[in-house]
């Protein structure tokens, strides 16, 4: 599927929810690290962290995003 970078807002709602504990990544596991930017999956669901300048394309390890708001 195709990506596209996150903006920076959405990076910042992605590690106040880390911050806060909310945040698993899609194999269930906590994730407790900020990252630094992010790449948008084109159905908008899932996003692959982006740690020390290097994207993490590893299905596991992908955020799930809320829906937008209409």
């Amino acid at each position: 599927s195709p990506v596209h970078l996150a903006e920076a807002a959405l990076v910042a709602q992605v590690n106040a929810a880390i911050a806060a504990g909310r945040c698993t990544n899609r194999a269930g596991g906590p994730v407790s690290e900020p990252i630094d930017g992010g790449l948008v999956r084109a159905d908008g669901k899932w996003l692959y962290p982006i740690r020390d300048d290097i994207p993490v394309m590893l299905v596991e390890e992908a955020l799930p995003l809320p829906p937008p708001v209409p």
